[in-house]
């Protein structure tokens, strides 16, 4: 089959196309013909060698840990009905809270039975690759935080592929949006989407902005993807009381909220490591997803596509900050 590897660790340079053995299905998984693969920012700080101690990756390895599909093989206990269906999964390496994102850059792909979906008709399998891992976040972090009509909810990273998705769903419960996001091109999409007001987290001072929009009082809920300096920056526009989401991690680490200054505010804070600790059910979550885009009631925004032999290229154009909304890889 053919595959992109990460031959070393390193620029995108290091992803180089190639050649491997087809996958044999085990007990409880399948083979997936894989024809649309996800690309996450994960992929890149992975590739660079970033994450080692949680992501135990040795090169060469074949990167990805979410794909869409037709299911062409099963293993042993596994319901051979499964053949023939179109399906989005995480790969058989990668998990919710565990695993490795690998195995996906190929033209087939293990996947655990348990994890599959069958895609709805109507949703073609490149959006339905976009959804695999932030269609699941998004829904899941929504639920989590329950904005409700008439609060105020910063967005930022909002240009991405899981702030793209949150500023509808925001929107859909009666919340006024505040998208947060870096350039014209970005902050243009983020309106077209529903957003009330964008800021661009590249002017000093952008979180006053954003009190300024709220006529003071802040945003009730922060769902932060860039983290880093930014998510700090976005703690001092919430108001008292408010909920902070962290999930995200574009901007250089997660953001660092001191418990101390949250708590005196009656602020709260959860982390990803809470999200995952917390009793939400993921897999719900990831068909909810699937079924609101298929309705169409849920925009999937790919900001672009590449052959998987242009992995590399996918990379690069994640790490520019050119690419927007989710960038997949077409088998």
């Amino acid at each position: 089959m053919h595959v992109v590897e990460a031959k070393t660790f390193g620029g995108p340079d290091v992803l180089v196309p190639g050649e491997a053995p087809d996958p044999v299905a085990g007990p409880g998984e399948v083979v997936v013909d894989v024809a649309a693969a996800d690309v996450m920012f994960l992929d890149t700080r992975i590739r660079g060698g970033w994450g080692r101690d949680y992501f135990p990756v040795e090169p060469p390895y074949v990167p990805g840990g979410a794909v869409t599909g037709v299911v062409s093989a099963v293993g042993p206990e596994v319901d051979p009905d499964w053949v023939g269906k179109r399906v989005a999964t995480r790969t058989a390496a990668s998990g919710i809270g565990g695993g490795v994102p690998t195995g996906g850059y190929a033209d087939k792909a293990l996947a655990q039975a348990q994890a599959l979906v069958e895609v709805p008709a109507g949703l073609d399998l490149v959006r339905a690759a976009a959804l695999v891992a932030d269609g699941r976040t998004a829904v899941a972090v929504a639920e989590y935080a329950d904005p409700r009509p008439g609060e105020w909810v910063l967005i930022t990273a909002a240009a991405g592929g899981l702030g793209t998705l949150l500023i509808q769903l925001a929107r859909a419960a009666g919340a006024h949006v505040v998208a947060a996001a870096r350039g014209e091109t970005k902050l243009a999409l983020a309106q077209r989407l529903g957003a009330t007001a964008v800021v661009d987290y590249d002017e000093p001072g952008w979180a006053d902005q954003v009190l300024a929009l709220t006529g003071g009082t802040g945003v009730q809920v922060v769902f932060d993807g860039a983290g880093g300096p930014t998510g700090n920056d976005a703690m001092g526009a919430v108001a008292p009381g408010g909920r902070f989401i962290g999930y995200g991690n574009a901007a250089g680490g997660f953001a660092q909220i001191p418990a101390e200054d949250a708590a005196a505010a009656g602020i709260t804070v959860t982390m990803l490591p809470d999200l995952l600790q917390a009793d939400i059910d993921w897999d719900a979550a990831g068909r909810r997803a699937l079924d609101e885009a298929a309705a169409g009631n849920l925009e999937v925004v790919v900001g672009q596509t590449f052959p998987l032999a242009d992995a590399s290229a996918a990379h690069a154009a994640i790490e520019s900050r050119v690419a927007v909304g989710r960038t997949i890889l077409t088998v």
